[in-house]
């Protein structure tokens, strides 16, 4: 994942003036680099539905990890619990089965690989398909005995010297030191491998001390769904950081780092070891000091290893001590130069006599504990020596000289500096200040940590002897308006605040069309505001613009509008711009609304006549069929008045004198 450009560097450390020998790191992020990943999971019995998910993580994860490299490898392992009491129920029915009711759990063990590292997810499928869940007695579990052996075990898992990722998935806490010892385990782990048939087998006899240096952690939702997610975030982290570490160093010797990250961030001390939020192709650069305060008893040579935390690359460092010189046989014992003759003067630096110590023998080791004589030059919970500004002299920082004599570094640990403060428009305290161990101590009138902010309120006086109107606050020589509506740099534009037109309309109006109330005085009175004449409002100034803007329609004396728009710049200058051409109403055109209302009281009248005419003959109609009906229903019979009644009666008799009267009647009636 990482080119070191610098593999091994030979160093010579002369340990009479403690010259530190700085070298050069570069490392670059490669692409496409080979990863071996593999999936360590807990297979106690409350992880059940988070190994549903995983069973079909090979080639889900194979997918997404071909988007970051060709050459990609993936295994499984599992663990549950150490497997003796109290962790695990040691009865046999409980090892058989160790879940209850009536759910089928496989034996509890410590560690078991399940599959070796391998390019194909099928595979990966088809092994952790088959897995079971298993079941212990409390909660932490043996998660770290289970990622101590697939860290040591390379040759049965199959790690291959590339970028190796290790995914330890869990809803549980771990056993720390001590917690063996309720099983009767008391044994440190001896970091080795103990794998039998792929299982662990001395879980109950070795208990794990160390925790994990470089890792990443996510939290898995309630069924490791988002596990693939998880995987590839953690990655990005990791690969992005590069952390430096080195071997164990001599004695006597001492190393300092500085980092140089991307976007220009450096970092000194612990910082010095690492940069982050590196990209594949992105370069950074570590120096490195290694000073000698001492030459090794029997004069041997010395090797230190760096390399990047988690990665197996590495750079060997080969330190050879100079401890005598040549000039040596030249040297004047108990010169004058060393501090009244406590020294030999040689190769131009003083070899103290026994019992003196400094870079002039100026001092004691009765005064001075010549053996961590560095401690009285580093500040509380800090690695660097005077601040890596200075040389720690019999147990005090003299600090460094710049080639800038007014740069000074100062302080007891060399830890300030009169040039590193804040700096505005490229001056340091942007001019406004001083510049005293790192912080701005700023001039009358000026505050701020570069001190850029002017306590000056002229400028924020408003026209009516206001600061910012009274409507805001004077912030470093700006307004700052707190009234949302009020705008501009004293807050006296207002968009929206009734007048603002108003207040400017005669000038306008005078200046733009000679006329209106102001026409006479509008040299005297309108030469406040600059104008400018357009062609139509879509031309006018739009409210997008960085000005305050205030769009205007108003009435002139003959009736007609005029657009405008008032604005005021950053210099408090009222910019005016004004549509050349007013609109004016026409008056109204007398014929067409004669003959309009002409035309409608016509067919207004023709309307109701045609309705009356439509209703007359709905009214017939109803009157004829009522008739109809009538006749229909009638009584009598067509033929014969009703009213008629015969005068001829008949009578039977039963002799002729009844016929004769009857004839008699019937002739007179006649």
């Amino acid at each position: 994942m990482w080119g070191v450009y610098t593999s091994r560097t030979k160093l010579w450390l002369v340990q009479e003036n403690r010259e530190p020998q700085t070298f050069s790191l570069k490392f670059k992020r490669a692409e496409d680099y080979p990863i071996d990943l593999y999936y360590l999971m807990d297979l106690s019995y409350s992880m059940k539905d988070d190994l549903e998910n995983v069973k079909s993580l090979g080639t889900a994860l194979m997918t997404e990890m071909e988007k970051i490299t060709s050459d990609f490898r993936i295994g499984f392992g599992s663990f549950v619990e150490k497997t003796v009491m109290p962790y695990i129920s040691t009865t046999p029915a409980k090892l058989r089965n160790p879940c209850t009711g009536d759910q089928n759990c496989t034996t509890p063990f410590s560690y078991r690989n399940v599959l070796n590292l391998t390019s194909e997810g099928n595979r990966f499928n088809e092994l952790v398909g088959a897995q079971q869940i298993s079941g212990n007695l409390d909660s932490p579990e043996g998660g770290f005995d289970a990622i101590m052996q697939v860290a040591v075990c390379g040759k049965q898992i199959g790690w291959r010297n590339v970028t190796r990722l290790l995914v330890f998935s869990t809803d549980a806490g771990f056993h720390f030191a001590g917690d063996g010892k309720l099983g009767g385990i008391v044994l440190p782990n001896d970091g080795r491998c103990h794998l039998e048939n792929n299982l662990y087998a001395m879980s109950h006899y070795y208990e794990l001390k160390n925790l994990i240096p470089k890792s990443a952690v996510g939290t898995l939702s309630a069924n490791s769904s988002n596990v693939i997610q998880l995987i590839i975030d953690a990655y990005n982290s990791l690969s992005s950081e590069v952390i430096l570490e080195n071997s164990k160093l001599p004695k006597g010797v001492t190393i300092n780092y500085k980092s140089y990250c991307k976007n220009g961030v450096n970092g000194t001390g612990e910082n010095g070891r690492k940069c982050s939020n590196i990209s594949i192709g992105d370069e950074v650069k570590f120096e490195i000091s290694v000073t000698a305060n001492e030459c090794p008893k029997k004069g041997q040579n010395e090797t230190i290893k760096i390399k990047p935390l988690g990665f197996t690359e590495e750079v060997e460092i080969n330190l050879q001590f100079i401890c005598e010189c040549q000039c040596q046989n030249e040297g004047e014992a108990n010169s004058p130069d060393c501090h009244e003759g406590n020294g030999t003067f040689e190769c131009g630096a003083c070899r103290c006599n026994e019992g003196r110590i400094g870079r002039l023998c100026e001092c004691s080791t009765d005064e001075v504990n010549s053996e961590d004589m560095d401690a009285y030059c580093r500040r509380e919970n800090s690695t660097e020596i005077c601040s890596n500004n200075g040389e720690c002299i019999c147990g005090q920082c003299v600090c460094k000289k710049r080639e800038n004599t007014n740069e000074v570094y100062s302080g007891k640990y060399c830890e300030c500096d009169n040039f590193n403060c804040d700096r505005s428009n490229g001056l340091i305290c942007g001019g406004n200040g001083i510049c005293k161990c790192r912080v701005c101590e700023c001039y009358p009138n000026y505050t701020g940590s570069a001190c850029d902010c002017s306590l000056d309120t002229s400028t924020c006086m408003a026209s009516n002897g206001q600061i910012c109107n009274g409507r805001g606050t004077c912030e470093c020589g700006t307004c700052n308006c707190t009234d949302p509506k009020f705008q501009g740099p004293t807050c006296e534009m207002c968009q929206t605040c009734l007048g603002v037109c108003a207040e400017h309309k005669d000038c306008v109006q005078c200046k733009a069309f000679r006329k209106g109330e102001k026409k006479e005085t509008c040299s005297q009175e309108c030469s406040y505001f600059n104008m400018t004449l357009v062609e139509s409002r879509d031309k006018l100034p739009q409210p997008n613009q960085p000005d305050p803007l205030s769009h205007c329609k108003e009435k002139d004396v003959d009736d007609c509008w005029f657009y405008f728009t008032y604005s005021v710049n950053s210099n408090n200058e009222p910019i005016v711009h004004v549509v050349d051409t007013p609109e004016c109403p026409t008056g109204p055109d007398i014929i067409p609304i004669v003959a309009g209302v002409v035309a409608g009281i016509v067919l207004i009248g023709l309307a109701l006549l045609l309705i009356w005419k439509l209703l007359m003959i709905i009214h017939d109609r109803r009157e004829f069929a009522k008739f109809e009906k009538e006749k229909m229903n009638a009584k009598w019979d067509t033929g014969e008045n009703p009213i008629y009644k015969s005068a001829v009666t008949t009578v039977l008799v039963n002799n002729w004198w009844s016929v004769c009267w009857m004839y008699l009647i019937r002739s007179t009636v006649s």
